[in-house]
């Protein structure tokens, strides 16, 4: 993976903390990025390229006005106010090479200076053992700051670790063996021949990530909620309120109405236009 900056632009060393989306269900950790990056008003510092993510292009994602800077798969966002960088990944990676995507993110990661990755992403409503919507969207979290994937501050917060995080169960320690290169081709063939119901959550994006970040030694929180396919504006709303509350910041009011919150300009065209009413 290389960091290729805008002209006369670099990674601001003073931007400790650093947020990743990891694609999935729903896409609410790429709208959260957009939505941060829009309302903290924060400057594209440069691009990555990674052989492993299809590429794509697209108009000026934020504006206010289309201003016709090209968008990219991996863009890299400074907001220096905040001591934050925003990573934004607007296309999947290639069928397959998730774990070696994850190797170059960690090892790019690793050598940047940053300390702590906020990992964001969504789950399928459909595989929630415990539904309770009493509270509204429910977070969950993982950390690296224990090895049960336990952290305090979020408990502190109201969220529930990942019930199914498990590092003694097969596939969750297949991905920590990968990330510390114990794995043999026999592991390998192995453990890709019996992918169960059980192992969902650990051949998620985000389970990747989680683990070889944490395995080169990185401070590590995943913030996830569970969402279904369709309109997840609202879904990203409440998880970037979530963000801002790990990040201690004062956060805006949520809302796509909100006064604070900045929706991008890309968002207008997300679920296209509207429906003809003629047809009604």
């Amino acid at each position: 993976m290389e960091f290729v900056p805008e002209e006369g632009k670099h990674l601001n060393e003073d931007c400790s903390t650093l947020i990743l989306p990891a694609l999935s269900i729903g896409n609410v950790g790429q709208l959260v990025a957009d939505l941060l990056i829009s309302s903290m008003g924060s400057e594209r510092v440069g691009y990555l390229d990674d052989p492993n993510v299809l590429p794509c292009v697209g108009n000026d994602a934020y504006g206010p006005f289309p201003q016709g800077d090209l968008a990219l798969p991996l863009e890299a966002y400074d907001s220096p106010s905040n001591a934050l960088t925003i990573i934004q990944q607007r296309s999947p990676v290639i069928k397959g090479m998730m774990v070696q995507f994850a190797k170059n993110m960690a090892h790019f990661l690793a050598g940047s200076g940053k300390k702590h990755i906020i990992v964001l992403s969504s789950l399928d409503f459909g595989k929630w053992q415990k539904v309770d919507m009493s509270s509204g969207l429910q977070i969950y979290y993982l950390s690296s700051a224990n090895s049960n994937g336990t952290d305090e501050n979020c408990e502190q917060l109201g969220w529930k670790k990942l019930q199914e995080y498990d590092p003694s169960q097969k596939h969750w320690k297949y991905l920590s063996d990968l990330a510390e290169g114990n794995v043999t081709l026999e592991d390998i063939i192995s453990v890709e021949d019996e992918l169960e119901e059980e192992n969902y959550y650990a051949s998620l994006p985000f389970a990747a990530l989680f683990t070889f970040l944490k395995a080169k030694g990185l401070k590590v929180t995943c913030l996830l909620c569970y969402c279904s396919e369709g309109d997840n504006v609202s879904d990203a709303f409440q998880l970037a309120d979530a963000t801002y509350k790990l990040l201690q910041m004062t956060h805006p009011s949520t809302g796509i109405e909100s006064d604070t919150w900045r929706v991008p300009l890309s968002w207008m065209s997300v679920y296209g236009p509207p429906p003809d009413v003629s047809i009604f």
